[in-house]
């Protein structure tokens, strides 16, 4: 089995402790669920398509990542994409109910769909949190 070493920032650290003998099978899960037409961070630059990296998904990426402080259970209960990201989703749900979204289309929609269970797990985790 390889060793692999990452570098977080402290308070990251103190959180992923109690899951440090997960860590393997979750990163496994990560890597399954992530398509891989999506952009790593140190592939960002490499961006050419507007469904390469989904507006909503960015979105929540820099909610989750881009603060100083993760954010708190009431901030991730109450987060939502902007009317921009909303607006491209609803476009997407009325082609695939026409039957004309394209393949790219199909695969952003995709995104979408992962994006949503992910929040759905953070918000209801976010919940409990809150009591």
């Amino acid at each position: 089995m390889a060793e692999l070493t990452i570098h977080v920032p402290d308070e990251l650290a103190q959180r992923l402790e109690p899951l440090r003998e997960r860590l393997p099978e979750l990163l496994q899960r990560l890597v399954e669920t992530v398509p891989p037409r999506i952009p790593l961070p140190n592939q960002i630059s490499s961006v050419t398509s507007p469904t390469d990296a989904p507006i909503a998904y960015t979105e929540a990426l820099d909610f989750l990542i881009t603060r100083p402080t993760p954010p708190t259970p009431q901030e991730i209960t109450t987060f939502k994409v902007s009317a921009e990201a909303q607006e491209r989703l609803r476009t997407l749900l009325d082609k695939n109910r026409e039957g004309t979204l394209t393949e790219a289309e199909a695969t952003e929609l995709d995104l979408y769909e992962q994006l949503e269970h992910l929040m759905i797990l953070l918000k209801a985790k976010a919940y409990d949190l809150i009591g």
